[in-house]
C-alpha cells in the first residue's frame, strides 16, 4: 500500500493535523505512566513505518532504541533514589531498580516524541504552516517554512559536494589529519558560498513576485469540511477524556521511593481512548486503503 492510499491523513485540513500532533506530543511528554508511554511509542512508531517504510525501521535501530537504552544507563549514574538496591557503584552510590525504571520511562517518552515529530514533519508541509500562521505571524511563518525547506536542501547539497570532493581525492576521509581538516574547511567554504547565493536568488524571486506589497492576497486550496469537523471533534474529545482521567488520578504513577501504579476500570477506559487517539491516523489509512481495494476489485 503506497502512494496516496497510505497518505489519506495528510489530506485532512491543516488545523486538524496540527492539533492532532500537538495533542499527542504534549500528552506524551506529560504522561509518564508505563502504559501511556508504550501506547504513544507504539502509535508513533507504527505511523512512522506507514509513512516512511523501511526508513523508519532504520531510524528506530539507529536512534530510538539507543535513546531508550542510553537513558536507562545514564539515569542510574546520577539518580540514586529508590528503595530497591540492586548493587553499589564504584563510588559507593546505590544502583536502584527504581532509577533504572525511571530511566527507561524517560527514554521511552523522548523516543515517542521523536517518532511523532518525525511523522509531523512528513504530514505538516511548509505550505500548511504558512496557511495556519501566515496571517497571525506572517514573517515568523515564512522564516519557519524556509528553514524547513532549507535544511534538507542543504543536507543534499552537502552530500553532493562531499562526494564530488572525495572523487577528486579531497574528501574528509583522505590523507592526514591536517589534510582532512583542510578538505573539511574547503567543503564548508563551498557550502557557505552556495547558501549565500541561494539566499540572494530567493530574495530576488520574492521581490519579483511582489512580496511585502500592500494589498497582496494569498491563495489556499484548503477547505474545512464535515470530515475535518468530525476528525477534529474526535481528537479534542479523546484528548479531553484522557486529560480528565489524568486529573482524576487515573494515570497516577510513582517511581520513587517505590515503583507503584494505580489501575481501575475507569483507568482502563482512559488507556483505551488514548490508544484510539494515537492510532487514529493508522485507522484512517487502513480504512481508506480498504475502501480503495474494494473499489478496484469491483472494476
Amino acid at each position: 500500500m503506497k502512494g496516496t492510499e497510505m497518505r489519506e491523513f495528510s489530506e485532512f485540513h491543516p488545523i486538524v493535523s496540527f492539533i492532532f500532533f500537538a495533542a499527542v506530543m504534549v500528552l506524551s511528554m506529560f504522561f509518564m505512566h508505563p502504559v501511556c508511554l508504550l501506547i504513544s511509542l507504539a502509535g508513533g512508531f507504527s505511523y512512522s513505518v506507514v509513512l516512511k517504510g523501511k526508513k523508519a525501521i532504520r531510524e528506530a535501530l539507529m536512534i530510538i532504541i539507543p535513546i531508550i537504552l542510553l537513558s536507562a544507563v545514564i539515569n542510574p549514574l546520577f539518580n540514586h533514589e529508590g528503595a530497591t538496591i540492586l548493587a553499589y557503584l564504584p563510588g559507593g552510590n546505590p544502583l536502584t531498580a527504581e532509577s533504572i525504571a525511571y530511566g527507561f520511562a524517560s527514554g521511552t517518552m523522548l523516543a515517542s516524541v521523536i517518532c511523532w515529530f518525525s511523522c509531523c514533519n512528513v504530514i505538516m508541509t511548509s505550505d500548511k504552516y504558512i496557511y495556519l500562521f501566515g496571517r497571525l505571524l506572517p514573517s515568523l511563518s515564512l522564516i519557519f517554512s524556509m528553514i524547513l525547506r532549507f535544511v534538507p536542501r542543504f543536507s543534499a547539497q552537502m552530500k553532493a559536494v562531499s562526494d564530488t570532493q572525495s572523487c577528486m581525492g579531497r574528501g574528509i576521509k583522505e590523507g592526514s589529519i591536517i589534510k582532512r581538516a583542510k578538505n573539511g574547511i574547503s567543503i564548508l567554504s563551498i557550502m557557505l558560498t552556495w547558501a549565500l547565493e541561494n539566499s540572494v536568488d530567493t530574495a530576488d524571486s520574492m521581490r519579483a513576485r511582489g512580496y511585502g506589497l500592500s494589498g497582496r492576497t494569498a491563495f489556499s486550496v484548503f477547505r474545512f469540511d464535515r470530515r475535518d469537523f468530525a476528525a477534529l471533534f474526535l481528537i479534542l474529545l479523546s484528548a479531553a477524556y484522557v486529560t480528565a482521567g489524568a486529573a482524576l488520578g487515573e494515570l497516577r504513577v510513582s517511581y520513587f521511593p517505590v515503583f507503584s501504579i494505580g489501575v481501575s476500570h475507569f483507568g482502563i477506559s482512559v488507556f483505551a481512548v488514548y490508544a484510539l487517539l494515537c492510532a487514529m491516523p493508522i485507522i484512517i489509512e487502513i480504512r481508506e486503503s480498504y475502501r480503495w481495494f474494494v473499489m478496484k476489485s469491483k472494476i
